[in-house]
């Protein structure tokens, strides 16, 4: 089977999921609850991924590494059901690391990737979720526990660490490394 150049086209192949209902109990009640706990106390929240398939991991994970120059294309190890050419080659016939590099950044923009995106994620297994949190003022917020707390520290947004205990209060641990990436166990 002929293989496709990388580039652009890609990024809308093997799209991934957005929905609360792709992610696999108990983690989806626990992020559930934990959003309307969120959305009561007035935060707004922007979901931007749950589940997410191995192929399009593979693809967002290979964009950046060459893209940033951390493999050579030809040094991609293939992935079966990608028929994906990572390789765009000169007129002669011989690779073209900068037109192939050019392709995968291309890529690399289209995915918004911020941080190198695992083989082997939380995301593929329906136990991760990658959201923007936000809010004005204080937020006073329920914990799982049905207590409330005040939250009036800054940064007003998901990487607040007086919201992360919240979240742990409902097992939805928060990835310091990782700005909206929210999972079960914290990775």
């Amino acid at each position: 089977m002929a293989k496709t150049l990388s580039g652009i086209s890609w990024v809308g192949k093997f799209q991934g999921s957005d929905k609360l209902s792709t992610l696999k109990e108990p983690f989806k009640t626990n992020v559930t609850n934990f959003i309307q706990a969120l959305k009561n106390a007035g935060a707004s929240v922007v979901i931007s991924s749950t589940l997410r398939s191995a192929e399009r991991a593979y693809l967002m994970h290979y964009c950046d590494l060459i893209a940033t120059g951390k493999i050579s294309p030809d040094a991609v190890p293939s992935m079966d059901g990608v028929e994906i050419e990572w390789v765009h080659k000169d007129a002669s016939g011989k690779m073209d690391k900068v037109k192939s590099k050019a392709a995968a950044q291309k890529m690399k923009a289209a995915y918004n990737i911020k941080k190198l995106a695992a083989l082997n994620s939380n995301h593929i297994r329906g136990l991760a979720i990658d959201m923007t949190i936000s809010w004005t003022g204080n937020l006073t917020i329920t914990k799982a526990d049905g207590k409330q707390t005040t939250i009036s520290t800054a940064p007003k947004s998901g990487m607040n660490t007086t919201l992360h205990a919240v979240g742990k209060t409902y097992n939805v641990l928060k990835l310091l490394s990782d700005r909206p990436h929210w999972s079960f166990d914290g990775h």
